[in-house]
Order: C-alpha cells, then sequence, then structure tokens
C-alpha cells in the first residue's frame, strides 16, 4: 500500500469523526463539509489503490471540488450570525449536486494518479468548483479573522486548515503523496480547531 492511500485513507477517517462531532454539536454546515471531505479523501485514497473510474471521480468531483469548501464556508457564516447562510447552503448543495449528476465526463480513466479535471469536465462545473471553493474559504478566513480575539487559538488552526488543503488541492495533479499529506493535516488541523 502506497504513502498516499493511507494518508488519504486517514484524512477520510479523521474527517469523518470530525463530521460525527460537529453533528452531534448541531453544526450542520460544518459536518457537511467535513463529511464530504471524507468522502473526498476516501474516494482519493479508492483511487489509489484500485484505480480511478468515472464513478469515483464524480463523487471525488461532487464531495471535494464543489461541496467541501462552500460548505465550511456556509458553516463559517452560520456561526456569524448570518440568516442568509442555511438557505444559501441548501441552494448551493442542490445546484452542485445537480451540476455533478449531469456533467458529462470526457476520455478514460485508466491509472491510480488523480486525474486532471480539465481533461474530463467541460468549463461550466470546473467555473462552478473553483467560485464556489473559493467563496466559501473567503467565508471561513473573513469570519476566522472578525472572531479572532475570541478564540485565538480554534481561529488560528482553522486558518492553518484552509491553508493546508489549498495546498493539497494545488499538489493533486503532480505530487498526489504531497497532497495527500496536506489533506490529512487539514483534517486534523479541523478537528484540533474543534476540540479547542
Amino acid at each position: 500500500m502506497t504513502v498516499d492511500v493511507l494518508l488519504s485513507f486517514a484524512a477520510a477517517l479523521v474527517s469523518l469523526r470530525l463530521a460525527g462531532l460537529l453533528a452531534r454539536a448541531r453544526r450542520h454546515a460544518w459536518a457537511g463539509g467535513a463529511l464530504s471531505f471524507a468522502v473526498a479523501a476516501a474516494a482519493m485514497a479508492w483511487g489509489a489503490a484500485h484505480g480511478w473510474d468515472a464513478h469515483v471521480f464524480r463523487i471525488w468531483y461532487l464531495t471535494g471540488a464543489l461541496l467541501a469548501a462552500p460548505l465550511l464556508g456556509i458553516g463559517s457564516l452560520q456561526l456569524a450570525g448570518r440568516r442568509f447562510a442555511a438557505p444559501l447552503g441548501l441552494v448551493y448543495t442542490g445546484i452542485a449536486v445537480g451540476v455533478a449528476a449531469a456533467m458529462p465526463l470526457h476520455g478514460t480513466f485508466d491509472s491510480t494518479r488523480v486525474p486532471h479535471a480539465q481533461d474530463h469536465v467541460d468549463a461550466l462545473p470546473r467555473i462552478v468548483a473553483i467560485a464556489g471553493s473559493s467563496l466559501g474559504t473567503l467565508a471561513v478566513l473573513v469570519v476566522a479573522a472578525a472572531t479572532l480575539k475570541r478564540r485565538p487559538l480554534g481561529n488560528a488552526l482553522v486558518v492553518a486548515a484552509v491553508v493546508a488543503a489549498a495546498g493539497g488541492s494545488a499538489l493533486t495533479q503532480t505530487a498526489a503523496g504531497a497532497a495527500a499529506a496536506c489533506f490529512a493535516l487539514a483534517a486534523g488541523l479541523l478537528y484540533a480547531a474543534v476540540r479547542v
């Protein structure tokens, strides 16, 4: 078993545990984001161990590219008392699921390397993923900065997790092992932030 399989699987387990903690604390959008992160990490582990196919790629794209960061951003807005966040999160989740279900996939999946989205997905799903992830990440960072005085350590850990996840996303196409390590680190930092 390769290191990237083990690290991706570890990130999935930690994120799944975190999703459970958040669900019990009634932080449903954050729990959804953590669960999405867990499923995306599990898809990476499966793809690295058994090879990628269209089904695994679609699951990975939905949960990792389309849902994880936006749901964490929605959860942050809810923590900041923004009432529009819950309806916005429901609408965006519906759009993301629709995009992932309807998007045509191109090319062949024949390796254990993380597929390049631009080789398999049209422009619109990629634009939705980039916009959703960027805005979700921005919401997490803005709320963390605005509430830094109340929760300095917890918010610093959240920001570090976002940086680690962004680094992992940047590395998925070139260094899957390093990306898996970044995702495992991000999951651990988010878990620590919630425990703090």
